[in-house]
Formats: C-alpha cells, sequence, structure tokens
C-alpha cells in the first residue's frame, strides 16, 4: 500500500525515561517506517493519578503499515521496553507508552483501536509537543487545528520542555564516533553537513579558514604560478589547526567533526603540483602527520561533475568561478586513489547528488539513513 503519515505520543515515568523513548524512535524507524520530525521533549506531572512525572513527545512518521497493524507494532515497541500490562482499568505507571494520535485524516473507531486518539484534546502533555511538529494539522471530528485545541485545552498541568532532547534513529547510530571527517570536492556540501552534524550531535565544529588565505584567488587566476604557496600555506594551517583541536579536551561538546581531513592537502597538490615540487611536498607531508591519528568516520561525499559546477556557481564566491569540470574529476579521482591507499580506515562513500539537504530536511535524513546503512 501507498505510504501515509502518522503521528504517534510517546511517554515514560518509570526507569531511564529518556533512554526509552530513543529507544521507541529506534524500533519506530525499523518496525514501523520512516521518523519525519521529532518534537521536544516536556516534562509532566502525571495525569489521572499519583505517580513519578512523564516525559513526553511527539513524532510524525511515514508508514506503510495499515493502522491495526501499526497500533501491534506499537504495543510490540512498549513490551521490548518493558511495558507490563495487566487487566487493570487504572492508570498505571509505564516504562514506555506509544499511542496512536493521527493516522493521515482517517477516523476508525474498532474493538481496541480509535483514531484520532480519543483524549488528546484533553491533553496538554500531547498538545504542546503535537503543536512543535504539526501546529496546522486538523483534527477530523473537530476540524480544528493543532493550535486551536491546544488554545483551547482547559488542562491546567505544568509541561516543560527538557532541555536533553532525542535524536533521529539515523543519527543515534553516529554517535559512538568522536572524531569524524566529512569530505568530498569543491561544492560537494561537506561544509552544510559539518554543521548539521555537528549540531545534532552536540560535537565540536572544525571548519576550514581557506577564506582566509590570501594565495587562494591568486591560484585560481593563475595556478601554475602560485599552486606550491597555495598548498604550502594551506598544509601549515591545516596542521596547525588539526593539532590544535585533537590536543583540546572539550568537556562541552561530544567529540569534534570537521569539514576536512588534513590529508586533502596531499589529494589537492598532487592534482596541482609539478612532479617535482609534488615530490618535494609529499616529504614534508609525511614528516609533519605521521603520528597523527586517522578519524573514526570519514565521510566522502560524491556528486556528478554538473551539480559541483552548479553548486559552486550557487554559492558565488568569484574566485571559484573559473573552476574547470576537468579539474574536479582530478580532485576526485585523488580522493579516490588516497582512499584506496587507506583500506584501514572508517570509510563511508555516500552518493548525495540527488539530495539538497540544505533546503529540504527530508534530503538531510535520507542522506543521514544512506550513512547509517553503510554502518
Amino acid at each position: 500500500m501507498k505510504r501515509v503519515n502518522a503521528i504517534l505520543s510517546l511517554g515514560s515515568n518509570e526507569g531511564d525515561r529518556l533512554t526509552y523513548l530513543q529507544n521507541a524512535l529506534m524500533e519506530i524507524e525499523e518496525k514501523t517506517g520512516t521518523i519525519l520530525s521529532i518534537a521536544s521533549v516536556y516534562e509532566t506531572a502525571s495525569w489521572g493519578f499519583n505517580a513519578p512525572p512523564f516525559l513526553n513527545t511527539c513524532v510524525s512518521i511515514e508508514t506503510h503499515l495499515l493502522p491495526l497493524d501499526l497500533l501491534k507494532q506499537c504495543v510490540r515497541i512498549e513490551e521490548n521496553n518493558g511495558r507490563i500490562r495487566n487487566k487493570s482499568t487504572h492508570y498505571q505507571s509505564r516504562t514506555l507508552d506509544v499511542d496512536i494520535l493521527f493516522y493521515d485524516n482517517k477516523i476508525i473507531k474498532k474493538e481496541g483501536l480509535s483514531i484520532p486518539h480519543p483524549n488528546l484534546h484533553e491533553r496538554q502533555f500531547v498538545l504542546d509537543p503535537l503543536v512543535e511538529i504539526a501546529p496546522s494539522k486538523v483534527h477530523p471530528v473537530f476540524h480544528k487545528t493543532a493550535i486551536d485545541l491546544q488554545q483551547e485545552c482547559e488542562d491546567t498541568g505544568d509541561c516543560n520542555p527538557i532541555e536533553s532532547s532525542l535524536v533521529f534513529p539515523s543519527v543515534f547510530a553516529l554517535k559512538k564516533y568522536h572524531h569524524i571527517v566529512v569530505e568530498g570536492t569543491i561544492g560537494s556540501g561537506k561544509t552544510t553537513l559539518s554543521e548539521m552534524l555537528a549540531h545534532d550531535l552536540n560535537a565540536k565544529l572544525i571548519l576550514e579558514r581557506f577564506a582566509d588565505n590570501p594565495f587562494l584567488p591568486k591560484f585560481y587566476k593563475n595556478p601554475e604560478r602560485y599552486s606550491f604557496p597555495l598548498e604550502m600555506s594551506f598544509l601549515a594551517d591545516r596542521f596547525q589547526q588539526f593539532s590544535e583541536h585533537l590536543a583540546q579536551l572539550d568537556l562541552f561538546h561530544e567529540g569534534f567533526v570537521a569539514d576536512y581531513h588534513i590529508s586533502k592537502s596531499l589529494i589537492f597538490a598532487k592534482a596541482t603540483l609539478g612532479n617535482d615540487e609534488f615530490q618535494l611536498y609529499r616529504n614534508l607531508f609525511a614528516m609533519m602527520t605521521k603520528d597523527l591519528k586517522a578519524p573514526d568516520l570519514y565521510i566522502y561525499l560524491m556528486q556528478t561533475p554538473d551539480q559541483l559546477l552548479r553548486n559552486i556557481k550557487k554559492r558565488g564566491r568569484s574566485y571559484e568561478k573559473n573552476i574547470q569540470e576537468l579539474y574536479l574529476k582530478n580532485i576526485h579521482q585523488g580522493y579516490m586513489e588516497y582512499l584506496k591507499i587507506h583500506s584501514d580506515w572508517n570509510v563511508i562513500k555516500v552518493d548525495c547528488s540527488d539530495l539538497d539537504y540544505v533546503e529540504r530536511s527530508a534530503d538531510y535524513r535520507q542522506l543521514l539513513q544512506r550513512i547509517a546503512n553503510q554502518l
């Protein structure tokens, strides 16, 4: 069947509540479909009974499952996370609660299943995260938007967002890597992806300082004259920046993400220098980098030459306007040859030529999923 949108409500008030919610997301994506958006996590007093406070959130998914099949998977996910049900009709504490709020725009009333959820309009801890991810969602029974329902809700219980957040399962798969490098040919989008990953992983962001290099505009005008001083200045700056960040212990970030690896110096130098200059350069590179460790994860972004040129033109850097397709192909080939030598590195090559993860958040999630699939 075709894929439809559904919105789920998640809650937990027993044990490691945040971990149970994150575990639920992992299983939701594995068993039900693709997670489109995740709301903040809200803490609220137990509703309808006296118990420890809950953590609650909402997620929007795209699923191929029929409503009853989706319900079965939600119950299974609860059970997998320690939810124990009994025949009591009273509210009870639970490690995990997964409810279906909406299934497309359907109205469903069957034994054990009522969609939209019959109590969602009465509960602030449902409406606050719902409004965050789907403010214009129209309730098919009341014909009111989520914002309307939120404003009309008479629930006066405190519902406060917490500082900790949940992450997409594909992002969670990257959390164990503390030194991530994103590489690619000029215009591949490595800086943008690095910024996004650093934000989602709470990692320190390291960006190449190419804008401050006085030789770069000169090189693009006269490559033969300025290639060696350009490559030497890049090598010196990259080595200094890389060494400084690797030596620092940052207590406020979980690792770091960089939009380059110092090895790119060798790759670009091979594409721009003559044989004699490159041999000298390679010797200097080997001496400077012999003690540097390999990254935990090396992500190489691949795009077609046509797309690279469009990206370069779009960002409008004057000194890049004369870059030729052949030069981009040579750089790409240089990366492939270098990575073949370093087969012991943890390298993921991902084609993103059909994705616009700058403008479309869904494409960003698709790119993360492609990375996660290779992990």
